[in-house]
């Protein structure tokens, strides 16, 4: 599982996922002989590279973005992140970009 886990979401659709638990069929995962591992992943070792990837041009993350914002705009931006407003999917925060 990739990506960031948090224990209690209180603005989840659902109870479940209000308290960090997800429906899950165990039966047929064990049918189908499948294996689950979880775990964080070390940002702090791709973390360069994948820069430099993208700012040479040879990775290109646009289609993940949904906004490019500079730092003041920051609090705005996690704002809508976390109600989950539509539209908000990744921010790039650019400290030299003029807000707005």
């Amino acid at each position: 599982m990739v990506g960031l886990f948090v224990p209690e979401d209180p603005g989840a659709a659902s109870e479940m996922n209000q308290r960090g638990q997800i429906a899950f069929d165990m039966g047929l995962f064990f049918e189908k002989g499948q294996r689950m591992a979880t775990g964080q992943a070390d940002v702090k070792a791709y973390n360069r590279q994948l820069a430099d990837l993208v700012f040479h041009d040879k990775a290109q993350p646009s289609f993940l973005l949904s906004h490019e914002l500079s730092l003041d705009d920051a609090p705005d931006a996690y704002e809508n992140f976390d109600k989950r407003a539509e539209g908000w999917t990744k921010v790039v925060l650019k400290p030299g970009k003029d807000g707005g």
